[in-house]
This record gives structure tokens, sequence and C-alpha cells, in this order.
């Protein structure tokens, strides 16, 4: 802890009200986090020039206090006076008007909702059970007895703080302890929600007793102009008055609290064993692992790409072909960089469905599979697209849905040509796909039982519409 002088009330409202601390405050008396900044040296001054008037009564300091100060500041302020009391750096007379203003900033709030009540409580409670109790200290905790009383002492607001002491000091009858277990009792859920780390914090500050009467002794050069300006009463460890940033630092109102503790965990017993596994290899013998690959130009991966190019513009030589599946075989993550797209779908189907196929196998658990089987479901009927769907058919299971749309596509296609030669053509073509697709028990030919049949009656006059409707009344 660090050995400071209480500074007299001129020069202590710079350092100790209104000391500059870079972390935040928790004060035990309100459990919460204050201001980094408490007091300001102009407000600091004023609470000081407050709390002088001790022959003015309490009620008037209380007045005097809440004219000097906003509303919204009230707390800050109140805070500030409670880190001045636990530190003792209030003569007897400031500290009992600092109470009983203290009391009265709340006092029409109930015990439980008062923030301070658990320190005026523990500021009542705390005295030294061993020995003779000092006579500042007495006169603190018998304010607060008159205070905390239920119902409080009449006309204690209309005395002064001299009033008060010479009272006490003329022997007269003390007030009677009030009952703190049940004022406690009121905030002990408030208080419990505070960490302990944060309630058992102790003040840097330790008053230093011997400079507390007189003045402090005139020093030459730097140490004396901080002596005699600087809001500043701790001595360094050399006897040095210290630099008046480190003096903000040490004089802060952040409260000393305990460190949680992490110790290491201390090392494993090493085997012989475990120094051959965890080491494979001997010191010197380690070389680098490069990938030779990295950065380098995918050779094979730009010739796919350039062969899916003539693949989407018209029919590749079975050379190429055989190129573009070998290398799809090689690397199953070809088929993501080779340049196909669901929109070009359409032209790899028509040019080189062998292509398409294998394409459209190996990109079964990609995330655009839906819009491929989208584009292939929706693009113009043909030899090539059913021998895509025919061979997807027997390769994979297909969803149910996307091959029912395909055969009603393949249905209204056949309807809807006007050209009679080609529509004969493409009637030949879908009733042996379908065909297939019955005999190979893809699909249930009860779920399209209807539009089917309705097909082969409308195209009876084809040979392969006939066959189709009499393969249809051998399976009801």
């Amino acid at each position: 802890a660090l050995r400071a002088t209480p500074l007299p009330p001129a020069r202590r409202s710079g350092a100790a009200a209104g000391g500059r601390s870079s972390a935040p405050f928790r004060c035990r008396c309100c459990g919460g986090q204050g201001s980094p900044v408490m007091l300001s040296q102009k407000e600091g001054a004023a609470l000081l020039e407050i709390l002088a008037q001790e022959d003015k009564v309490l009620e008037a300091a209380s007045a005097a206090f809440q004219r000097a100060f906003e509303r919204s500041d009230h707390f800050r302020v109140a805070a500030a006076m409670c880190v001045l009391l636990e530190d003792g750096m209030l003569p007897t007379s400031h500290s009992l008007a600092a109470l009983f203003i203290l009391h009265q900033l709340y006092s029409d709030e109930a015990p439980g909702v008062h923030p301070f009540m658990p320190f005026l409580v523990g500021r009542c409670s705390a005295s030294d059970p061993g020995g003779s109790e000092p006579e500042a200290r007495a006169n603190e905790r018998k304010l607060l007895y008159m205070l905390l009383a239920t119902p409080p002492a009449k006309d204690l607001s209309k005395k002064s703080p001299e009033e008060l002491c010479a009272m006490w000091r003329a022997g007269g009858e003390p007030p009677s302890t009030p009952n703190l277990v049940a004022l406690r009792a009121t905030y002990a859920d408030r208080d419990a929600q505070v960490p302990e780390l944060q309630r058992v914090g102790i003040s840097p500050l330790v008053p230093d007793g011997e400079l507390v009467d007189g003045p402090r002794p005139a020093r030459t050069g730097r140490a004396g102009q901080l002596g005699q300006g600087q809001a500043g009463g701790a001595a360094s460890s050399d006897g040095e008055a210290p630099a008046e940033g480190e003096l903000d630092t040490r004089l802060g109102l952040l409260r000393l609290g305990p460190q949680l503790l992490r110790p290491p965990p201390p090392m494993l017993d090493s085997r012989e064993d475990e120094v051959l596994w965890l080491n494979p290899q001997p010191e010197g013998t380690f070389s680098v692992l490069w990938d030779h690959s990295m950065c380098a130009d995918n050779v094979k991966g730009a010739e796919v790409r350039e062969l899916m190019g003539k693949a989407f513009r018209g029919p590749l030589v079975p050379v190429q072909q055989q190129q573009v599946l070998a290398e799809l075989e090689g690397d199953a993550k070809l088929v993501y960089h080779c340049g196909l797209t669901p929109k070009r779908l359409p032209d790899l189907v028509e040019n080189n469905p062998v292509i398409a196929i294998e394409v459209l196998l190996k990109l079964m658990s990609s995330s655009q599979l839906t819009d491929y089987f989208s584009v292939l479901v929706n693009m113009d009927i043909s030899l090539h697209s059913m021998e895509v769907v025919n061979r997807l058919t027997t390769a994979v299971d297909l969803p149910t849905e996307f091959v029912h749309l395909y055969i009603s596509n393949c249905i209204s296609s056949c309807e809807s040509i006007k050209d009679r030669y080609m529509q004969n053509r493409l009637v030949r073509l879908v009733c042996v796909f379908l065909q297939s697709l019955i005999r190979n028990k893809i699909i249930n030919v009860q779920d399209l039982f209807i539009e089917v049949q309705a097909f082969c009656i409308e195209f009876s006059h084809i040979r392969e519409a006939a066959g189709l409707f009499r393969l249809l009344k051998t399976l009801e």
C-alpha cells in the first residue's frame, strides 16, 4: 500500500477528492461501478467548503449541497464523500456533515433502495471491540444511530456539528442502537449481486499521522514546487516527491482487490516412450514440407475449361470427350471450376449428353443441384434430354416430383407441336422413355395413370403409344 499524507482541505480537493483514475472505481458503499473521474478540482473545493461550515446547522449543509451540485451529479459526489470517509481524510466536523448529507440525499427512499445504506450501516457497526474508541469515530456512530433510528431523532437537522460534539462531550444521554439486522436484511439481495472480489478491496492510501496537524516543510527545486502548488501528498520510496502524472496514478480511487491467481499446471513426468512419441525425429533432421502446387497454373484445369467451352457450342470428337471425362474422374472438384452453370446446361445436354450426364452425377452433392434440375425439366424436350434424364434415373435416386414434372412436360410438348412428322417422332420417343421408367420401376405408374392413359388414347394410332397402353392395362 502507498504511504500517503492526507492533505489539508484546500489542497486535498485536487488529489484525493478529484484524483484522476484510468480504471473504473468500484466502491463497497454503493456496490456498483462509479465514474473514473469522481470530482473535478472545482467540485472538490465546493464540497469541502460546504463541509467546513461547522457552525451551520446540518440541514443548511444539506441545502447548500443540493444548490451547489446538479441532481444528476448527486450520486457521483456522494460516492466521492464515501471514499473520503473510508480513507479517514475528513476532520470530525466534516465527517458529521458528510454523513448527514449522504443520508438525506435519499431519505425519501426505502432503506432497501437507498444506494448508500450499506455504507451507512457498515460505518455505524464498524468499531474497535477490544479497546477505547476514538472520539471522532464515536461521534460518527452516535450521529448514525440517530439518523437510522425509527423514527429518526427529532430536531437533529437543527443542530450544527459543533453543537453535537459539545453535547456528546458533556456526557449527554447516548442514542439508542437501531435495528441494524433489519436494515441489513432490506438490501441483502442487492448486496449479494456484487461479486465477492469487488467487495473486499482495500484503499491504496495509508495516512501519515506525522504531517496531519502541522504544515509540510518547504522543499527546494522541483520537490518544493510540488509541496507548494501540487495536490500531492504521496512520498516515493526514496523520499523524493513524485511527478504529477505519477501522483495522480498513486492517489487514484481504484480499490486494491485480491488477484485471482491461476498458477500454471505442473509439468508431466516424462518417460522414455513418451519422449520418443513427442519427438519423432532428432534435432536438425526436420525437413520443410512445401506444397509446390500452390500458386501454380493448373494446366489440366485450363484444358478442361477450354474443352467445356467448345462443348457448349458444339459436339466434341470422341478423343476430346474421353479427355474431359478422364480429367473429371481424376479430380472430383474440377467440376466446380470447369465453367458449367445452370444457364449453360441445356447447350451441354444438346451437344454432348454423355458429358452432361457425368457432370450432373458429380454435382449431386452441390448446393446448386436444384437449379440444374429446374433447368433440365424446363428445357425443350429432345432425344438427348430424355437420354440424360433416363441415365440419371437409373444411376441415382432422383426426386419424385422432378421425374413427374419432367413427364408432364414431355406430354405437354407432344400435344403442342404443330408439325405432324416431328410430333409422331417425339411421341414415339416419349413412349419408349415411359416404358423404360415403368419397367425399371423408377416411377409408380399409379401416380400418373390418368395422365399417361389419356396420352396413349390421344395418340393411339402410333404403335409405341398402343404398346404403352397395353403395358398400363397389364399393371392395373
